[in-house]
């Protein structure tokens, strides 16, 4: 179950610290979206340990940065561990699903 936090406003033009902007929350998935236009998101997630995002596609690609921990992101079934301070490009119309190996906290960046 996710949860959703807006406050972008407070963030506009000010020195932010990505991963502080969502805490782990035990059982769930937390997200916030910091961006939200016509053109693109980014959106911070912050994922319990076993906690994820069934398999999906979405008609755009999407860049996925780690901020903390380390995730298993399968795409089109192969398996990625993508750890801190890495990203993946996950394809648009490529199915796709993400899973903690430990919590971690993730960057979307969705560009349409």
């Amino acid at each position: 179950m996710a949860t959703v936090i807006s406050q972008k406003e407070e963030l506009l033009a000010k020195v932010i610290k990505l991963k502080d902007l969502v805490d782990y929350q035990g059982h769930s998935v937390v997200s916030r979206e910091i961006i939200g236009k016509a053109t693109g998101t980014m959106t911070i997630f912050a994922f319990d340990q076993g906690e994820g995002l069934s398999e999906h596609s979405a008609p755009f690609d999407a860049a996925v940065y780690i901020l903390d921990g380390e995730a298993e992101i399968r795409i089109e079934g192969q398996p990625h561990v993508v750890k801190e301070g890495e990203m993946i490009i996950m394809p648009a119309n490529k199915p796709h699903a993400l899973k903690a190996i430990t919590p971690y906290k993730m960057l979307l960046v969705l560009i349409r």
